[in-house]
């Protein structure tokens, strides 16, 4: 498992959010606002990728300079002045710049692991010993995955804050995250570790009964809470 996310995370992440590579002919404004970025801090720069969706949102993903990729809704680049696209972006590169993204995809494939050897032991043990030993496999998943929302939750307030850094305008991204606020669903995204990934969870918001534990199962912070730090810069 952990073998074939290494290798095959690009493709997978590609194929369950319908992105498709940008070539710089098809959207030179883009281009620009990357390389500009890019040269600023020093950084390489990363592939950019394409999800056709009227909707707005973006996220970063890749492990090492050969995969690092930004991807960017067509409503997004569509639907944003420059001044607020170059802070999405910026927010993307930080998520880069921090290694931030490797270290998600990496807490997806554990948690993946884990679940693996979960299914594994239901099948290998006897039925008395899978009731007595699921509580706490159980345990490890939902340790596992809770402490990989926390670490999707944090990345999101130093990626804001890594944009504010970048581009010298903190209140261009929380412009840019009201109008996304508005409309982030992308309608190919719908396993919930790759919504993770994005800078606003892009799955219709529904009704659960962990909704009332302090947001410990929430992929993202309350988007109203980020800009309103951003507009305290």
């Amino acid at each position: 498992w952990f073998l074939i996310a290494y290798w095959a995370n690009t493709s997978i992440i590609n194929s369950a959010t319908g992105s498709k590579p940008l070539n710089r002919q098809e959207n030179k404004r883009v281009y620009n606002l990357v390389e500009n970025l890019c040269m600023s801090q020093g950084m390489k720069m990363p592939k950019i990728n394409i999800i056709y969706d009227s909707s707005l949102n973006a996220f970063a993903s890749g492990i090492n300079e050969r995969t690092y990729t930004v991807t960017l809704s067509e409503g997004i680049i569509r639907k944003l002045n420059d001044e607020e696209l170059e802070a999405v972006i910026a927010h993307e590169l930080s998520h880069i710049r921090n290694r931030d993204v490797r270290l998600l995809i990496i807490s997806i494939v554990f948690v993946g692991i884990f679940s693996m050897l979960t299914e594994i032991t239901f099948y290998a043990i006897t039925h008395i010993r899978v009731r007595s030993n699921s509580k706490g496999s159980g345990g490890v998943v939902l340790f596992a995955s809770l402490m990989r929302f926390a670490i999707s939750r944090k990345r999101e307030y130093m990626a804001d804050a890594g944009s504010a850094e970048m581009t010298k305008n903190p209140l261009a991204l929380a412009n840019a995250l009201r109008k996304i606020s508005a409309d982030p669903a992308i309608e190919a995204v719908e396993r919930k570790d790759v919504a993770q990934l994005f800078i606003q969870n892009p799955q219709k918001a529904s009704k659960s009964i962990f909704s009332g534990l302090s947001g410990l199962f929430a992929t993202h912070p309350p988007i109203e809470k980020r800009i309103e730090i951003l507009e305290q810069f």
